[in-house]
């Protein structure tokens, strides 16, 4: 009888213990979903989050991962999903079993939350391009491989508990506004290390000296290797240097006192000269006919005023669209100073500066085939469907019999074609594979909009590296929008062919596949580095289509994409998929190529099935390139 009193004594004690430890992961689970509630219920989102306790928080949330059991929540990828404001406490930060977390490309401010980084199971922190700010005065996680804080404002100084993180293998502060020095880091896991475009000053430690110069630029008083070398002052206290400093404080002598009277004389007749030559000049241009000076790229290139075909009747005839904020007239304009961007297709594009809080840029638009109404109705279109984040905003235009001009934001990075093909020898930062997505699909974003907005019979026409603009933060903007059906200008020019589809240059009409066409040419250039058009010197037309495909179909398929992208550990899977999408908007039949439409959908899938938990599984079997990808 005591057996079976001892057996059934210890049945009940294991069903008790299974029930507590039942009930411990439940509540674990529940506690995880209540925490990413709390973050969803506080935090505005553009894109819907399926997020509700209807359904299993493991397999069917959006961006949640899960344990292999099923009873925590170890990973949050939510990049570009439009979060906008601050991340409260107790939130996010209550997830204790959390490994990864990927929130990048979102519009998230204020200050990071203490209880983020210091989760002490965090391994991969992804927190670029977004708008936060303050120091990271905070704890981390001793756990930490990955941690990316780039573009973004944080500030304070860099934290000397990063030399803690004994795991940290990649570490990416770039374009932020940290200040001070650089912590010595003597981590013998770190790969990859970007503090470039701060306010950082004093020596580069010698434990990162053998980083590229990439990876400390962009700050001005930043000295040692792999910069120029650092020029020490000699200690105020030195007692050599003391003595000579007070005799050269002594009584100026009666010839010096009489060369700076000599100077000051005719430093003030030059003043004068200089006021009554300015004030001349002031005269003639109030009865003469306003133009701009326009500084030349070039030495042997012809400066060329937009304003010279400006008649005196019309000068104030300057149209602005409903919602723009600028207060100036064409008066205003073209008395600005200015200089040349380039020469482009359909006409000459000027940076014009009124003042020290407005640039933009007028575009001097030729060979315009249409008369004046059809123009202005065809403007007021392009106003309204030009209202995109990725579309450069045309705010103005003014129209004559002998001048067109077009007034656009200007975009301060400059154009795509520029970075990707500009300076490429030392002391040149590439960009990377991830700024590159980015680029590709703000870029999709913005002509997807143009033909969802437009109809079937409006299309971009002239979707090229130098149409596509970039702001600070690297989102691509969409130029020259609208222009390609005003022009009379024969798309069938051996200089043109390079973006434009076979079809084009038979008939002599773009389509939406002409211009998904374009895009696919655009994608290829992003993997490449080649640019599809001859450069300065050459007049062979390269044709970047043909060439990928002879290349893949040799199986070479490696041999395709840019130097500067193989550096990039773990990211040739991505490169492979955008290598099959951009061959897909190629191809020769109009047809056969996918709709706008569906070439963004296949882009943000590309992003959205990046799994870092997959791609950082092993710390060990990590390429040792300059740079990261991130999920």
């Amino acid at each position: 009888m005591e057996n079976p009193i001892k057996l059934h004594f210890l049945t009940i004690t294991i069903l008790i213990f299974l029930l507590q430890n039942l009930h411990v992961t439940v509540a674990d689970l529940s506690s995880d979903a209540q925490a990413l509630l709390q973050f969803a219920s506080s935090v505005p989102h553009v894109r819907k989050l399926n997020w509700n306790s209807t359904i299993p928080v493991c397999t069917s949330w959006v961006g949640i991962t899960c344990n292999d059991e099923g009873t925590r929540v170890t990973a949050i990828h939510l990049p570009g999903h439009g979060l906008f404001g601050p991340i409260p406490q107790n939130s996010i930060g209550k997830l204790d079993a959390l490994r990864v977390l990927s929130l990048r490309s979102n519009f998230l401010n204020g200050t990071l939350p203490s209880d983020i980084p210091s989760i002490p199971s965090l391994q991969f922190l992804y927190l670029q391009n977004n708008n936060f700010s303050g120091d990271i005065s905070t704890p981390l996680s001793p756990q930490l491989s990955i941690l990316d804080l780039s573009f973004n404002s944080f500030s304070g100084n860099i934290p000397q508990t990063l030399k803690n993180l004994t795991r940290l293998t990649s570490l990416n502060l770039q374009s932020n506004s940290f200040t001070g020095s650089i912590p010595e880091l003597n981590l013998t896991r770190l790969r990859h290390l970007n503090v470039s475009h701060n306010s950082l000053n004093g020596s580069i430690p010698s434990s990162l000296q053998n980083f590229p110069i990439s990876s400390f630029s962009g700050n001005s008083f930043l000295c040692g290797p792999p910069l120029t070398q650092c020029s020490y002052l000699v200690p105020h206290d030195s007692p050599n240097t003391a003595l000579p400093l007070k005799k050269h404080n002594k009584k100026l002598s009666i010839g010096v006192i009489l060369a700076i009277g000599i100077g000051c004389f005719l430093l003030i007749i030059l003043l004068a000269v200089f006021l009554f030559c300015f004030m001349k000049k002031k005269d003639q241009d109030s009865v003469g006919e306003l133009t701009v000076k326009a500084v030349p790229p070039g030495k042997n290139e012809k400066s060329d005023d937009f304003g010279s075909g400006v008649q005196a009747a019309e000068k104030n005839k300057l149209v602005f669209f409903e919602g723009s904020s600028y207060n100036f007239d064409l008066e205003d304009l073209l008395r600005a100073s200015a200089e040349v961007l380039g020469k482009g297709s359909y006409g000459t594009a000027y940076k014009a500066i009124l003042d020290e809080s407005t640039t933009v840029v007028v575009k001097r638009v030729r060979e315009v085939g249409v008369a004046k109404k059809e123009f202005e109705l065809h403007m007021e279109f392009v106003g309204r469907i030009g209202r995109h984040p990725n579309i450069v905003p045309l705010c103005a235009y003014y129209y004559s019999k002998d001048e067109k001009l077009l007034v656009y934001e200007y975009m301060i990075t400059g154009s795509l074609s520029a970075l990707l093909h500009g300076n490429r020898g030392i002391g040149r930062t590439p960009l990377d594979w991830e700024t590159r997505v980015k680029i590709s699909l703000g870029a999709a974003k913005g002509i997807s909009h143009i033909h969802s907005e437009g109809g079937t019979k409006f299309t971009h026409g002239n979707i090229k590296s130098s149409n596509i603009l970039l702001s600070t933060d690297f989102s691509a903007c969409i130029s020259d929008l609208g222009l390609a059906p005003l022009m009379t200008i024969s798309p069938t020019k051996p200089r043109y062919i390079g973006y434009y589809a076979p079809e084009v240059a038979e008939t002599q009409k773009f389509t939406h596949k002409s211009d998904v066409y374009s895009f696919g040419v655009l994608l290829l250039e992003l993997l490449t580095g080649k640019s599809p058009l001859p450069s300065p010197g050459h007049d062979e037309v390269v044709d970047l289509p043909r060439w990928v495909r002879s290349v893949v179909r040799e199986e070479w398929t490696a041999e395709v994409f840019d130097e500067e992208l193989m550096k990039h550990p773990h990211v040739e899977e991505e490169m492979v998929q955008m290598l099959q999408i951009g061959l897909a908007c190629v191809a020769r039949v109009p047809d056969t190529r996918p709709s706008m439409d569906d070439v963004l959908k296949m882009i943000v899938d590309l992003r959205a099935t990046d799994s870092s938990e997959h791609r950082y599984s092993s710390e060990d079997n990590r390429s040792k390139g300059s740079n990261t990808q991130t999920p």
